[in-house]
């Protein structure tokens, strides 16, 4: 194994020299010194190109660094992001005599176990490959992992560990601690990938949560014919979903499939927290009565609580076009850096959304948006958290495949009114009055614990721990105003509170007694402002002064 990395480590380092000298030269003119050199946006999408056929050279685990490569903006810039973007899983497949080996050891004799099974495999990746067969009397797809991958993975992903402190010289020191998360990143998920029995599981349970909706169909596992090299579903054939004429041939309605298409995922991502994170054209079919048809759930992620929530709280910023909140947001997902400048963020998010906008005024796409963010993100030393990056993917090639479906497809719209429908809305305002209800409860608890403190400080003052100094050019009964106004604005605010809270969860009737009350405070509050004795300052000159002065000189 180790003399297969080795040799390994010299294709790659003769694929990556002259890149990794195009960059040492943009740091130092001649190499070792040199002022450094500033590069075009066009140069970068020329090396992006470059780097990509250097990826294809290399293979299968190279292919798959690309793939995940085009899902960190926080990593690579923009032109090589939109390079990446481009690279589909989609190789020869190996040759049937060898993937025949993989499936007798794993699952019995080919004659023995299948009524008939074609050796022609009807597509071919660069981890596995895919067969049709007849078991008991049904179609099924049988995928095979590809041989002698994993051999090649491990060496591979030696290469890139030993590669790591080399990149490194050509990054900021921000970056290349994006490279050494995206390093685990990568061999977690090419693992995560080759292992086709978590795979089966992922299948499994997305295909229970989509169950019940008649508009998509996820294929079947056959879990006895399947293995950690093996995986047998039942054959769901379709028409592929980009097919814009045969879709058009058949009839169906190419706007509610993109609608559909939008749903499922925010199901997926928003309620489920597990998803099918692989949602390119080869991937999705439609079959004759529009229903959609999901394929290879190799790539699969899963969203943490917190991270719905903010989904959430992002997607109705967007629709609101409130960019504090869209920032705020990000912040919290840990997209965006707290030390950003929010002035240049709100810009950029100011402008994406202009940009973004159609004829109509509410009419902008989100691709649009995160594409403007992930540019900026790059800007700064950030890096992405892994699930919200493969989220952020599925974002933009959903809303890709839906414009390509209706050019007129507004994403907002539709998330908009999903998130209405389930209840995510009215639960957006129930979290808005319990979270006032919290800030009453610490003003509550302000209010205990201020005079035990106001004490202790009385106390340093008597003991002389404290000296102030201080003068008072207003009326001694001003300190008493003063006080007798916080008193008041305190009850206030918290009948107010009291009564939004029990209007929330209790009563209009259990709601009206706090309010009931406020209302006398107020009336007293007001008039403590109309006195006309109260905190005044006093003048230090005034016109009439200046007038007399100037006289007497």
């Amino acid at each position: 194994m180790t003399l297969r990395s080795y040799r390994r480590f010299v294709v790659v380092a003769y694929q990556f020299l002259p890149l990794l000298l195009a960059y040492a030269r943009d740091r130092n003119r001649f190499l070792l010194f040199g002022a450094s050199r500033q590069v075009s946006a066009e140069t970068r999408r020329k090396r992006a190109r470059s780097l990509l056929d250097s990826l294809l050279t290399l293979g299968p685990t190279f292919i798959k660094l690309g793939q995940l490569l085009s899902t960190r903006p926080d990593v690579l810039p923009p032109e090589y992001v939109e390079e990446f973007e481009s690279l589909q899983d989609d190789v020869p497949p190996a040759e049937w005599a060898d993937a025949r080996e993989i499936l007798e050891a794993d699952i019995g004799r080919v004659e023995e176990t299948f009524d008939d099974f074609t050796t022609e495999a009807i597509s071919g990746a660069s981890l596995g490959q895919v067969y049709v067969a007849t078991y008991e009397g049904r179609r099924v797809a049988v995928k095979i992992r590809r041989p002698g991958i994993e051999r090649l993975v491990e060496a591979d992903l030696r290469v890139i560990r030993w590669s790591l402190p080399i990149l490194m010289r050509f990054v900021d020191r921000a970056r290349s601690f994006s490279l050494e998360t995206l390093a685990d990143e990568f061999e977690k998920t090419i693992r995560e990938e080759m292992d086709y029995e978590r795979e089966r599981r992922m299948l499994e349970e997305i295909g229970t949560n989509l169950a019940d909706n008649d508009r998509v169909r996820v294929p079947a596992a056959v879990p006895e014919l399947s293995s950690k090299r093996v995986l047998t579903m039942e054959y769901v054939g379709g028409t592929k979903i980009s097919q814009i004429d045969d879709l058009d041939a058949l009839g169906v309605d190419r706007t509610a499939l993109a609608t559909t298409l939008q749903r499922v995922y925010l199901q997926m991502i928003v309620e489920d927290g597990v998803f099918h994170a692989d949602p390119h054209p080869g991937n999705l079919a439609v079959k004759d009565d529009g229903t959609v048809v999901f394929y290879d759930f190799g790539m699969s992620g899963r969203v943490d609580p917190l991270i719905q929530e903010k989904i959430v709280e992002f997607y109705m910023a967007v629709a609101r076009q409130d960019t504090d909140a869209i920032l705020d947001t990000l912040i919290e997902m840990g997209t965006l850096s707290p030390e950003a400048d929010r002035e240049v963020m709100s810009n950029v998010m100011e402008l994406a959304i202009a940009d973004a906008r159609g004829e109509n005024i509410e009419q902008y796409r989100v691709q649009q948006i995160i594409q403007q963010v992930e540019d900026t993100i790059y800007e700064f030393p950030l890096r992405l958290p892994p699930n919200l990056a493969l989220v952020l993917r599925v974002a933009t090639v959903v809303e890709g495949v839906c414009v390509t479906l209706d050019p007129d497809f507004d994403f907002i719209a539709v998330a908009t009114d999903y998130l209405g429908e389930e209840g995510f809305i009215e639960d957006s305002a129930r979290d808005f009055v319990a979270e006032r209800a919290t800030e009453f409860q610490e003003f509550g608890q302000s209010m205990v614990r201020v005079p035990p403190k106001l004490e202790r400080t009385l106390d340093s003052v008597d003991r002389g721990d404290v000296t102030v100094q201080f003068e008072v050019s207003d009326d001694e009964r001003a300190l008493d105003r003063l006080a007798k106004r916080l008193i008041l604005g305190g009850l206030l605010s918290a009948t107010i509170m009291a009564s939004a809270v029990l209007y929330a969860f209790s009563t209009l009737v259990a709601a009206l007694v706090p309010a009931a009350v406020a209302v006398p405070v107020a009336v007293m509050l007001w008039r403590s402002f109309r006195q006309k004795k109260g905190l005044r300052a006093t003048p230090q000159f005034t016109r009439q002064q200046m007038r007399q002065r100037r006289g007497d000189e």
